[in-house]
């Protein structure tokens, strides 16, 4: 399921990143990896925030919709 579909304060598992490797990569120095735990915060409006380990991040629809997760 599409990380943007998660539900909203329920820790969730990044399995797969849809996206060029440049694309992937950057989402991977921002904390955003294969296996890497996330939770969706907020997908009001055009952003989607999520919780990465201490930190937030806000993704545009269309990023969070290539990143793959696993409840």
């Amino acid at each position: 399921m599409p990380l943007k579909m998660a539900p909203r304060g329920v820790e969730v598992e990044i399995r797969r990143l849809a996206a060029d490797e440049s694309v992937k990569r950057h989402l991977e120095n921002l904390g955003l990896a294969v296996g890497q735990k996330v939770t969706l915060l907020s997908a009001q409006g055009g952003a989607v925030i999520v919780k990465v380990k201490e930190g937030r991040m806000a993704l545009d629809r269309e990023m969070a919709a290539g990143i793959f997760i696993a409840v």
